[in-house]
């Protein structure tokens, strides 16, 4: 399984800088000159090889150069990519409240009481935090939850389980 590791946002300056948006807790390592990243456009199993070149941070964000990206041209045609990393190739986490997005996916979400909720779809990344987003068991819609410890306090990758204990109003239907 593959983990990404950052998100072509967008094309920076005229030599192929592209801004990347990083979602991984190690982005001097994964985003190191001389690394080796591995490409692919969302919705596609294809992967491009990249090698590193320089990497700096600008307003929030990581600019990045990879070889034989030299032109505002060839990085605007990298706008949407996915850097990835083989999930078997990470080690385990040493803390017990870190987790990678992949181990998150597929969990079962109740509530304390053992009401099904759904299961985790995918982790979402955003300024205000993580969201996890959980197909709703009863109706199959998407339910996005605040991932922070007052909302889910229990997560056991061991048990497949992730217990909510939401706001009222967060689980009902718009």
């Amino acid at each position: 399984m593959e983990l990404v590791v950052g998100r072509v946002a967008r094309s920076h300056g005229v030599r192929g800088e592209l801004v990347v948006e990083v979602r991984t807790d190690e982005p001097d390592v994964r985003f190191a000159p001389g690394t080796t990243l591995y490409g692919r456009m969302p919705k596609s199993s294809a992967t491009r090889e990249f090698t590193v070149e320089s990497a700096r941070e600008h307003s929030g964000r990581l600019l990045v150069c990879v070889d034989g990206v030299d032109d505002r041209t060839a990085a605007d045609a990298l706008r949407g990519l996915l850097f990835v990393v083989d999930s078997a190739s990470l080690p385990p986490s040493d803390d017990d409240d870190a987790f990678y997005d992949h181990e998150l996916e597929g969990l079962r979400v109740e509530l304390a009481d053992g009401t099904v909720v759904g299961a985790v779809t995918e982790v979402l990344h955003s300024a205000a935090g993580e969201l996890l987003s959980v197909r709703a068991a009863d109706d199959g819609r998407e339910i996005l939850i605040p991932f922070v410890t007052a909302i889910v306090p229990t997560v056991s990758i061991a048990d497949g389980l992730v217990v909510i204990t939401p706001p009222e109003g967060l689980l009902d239907p718009e």
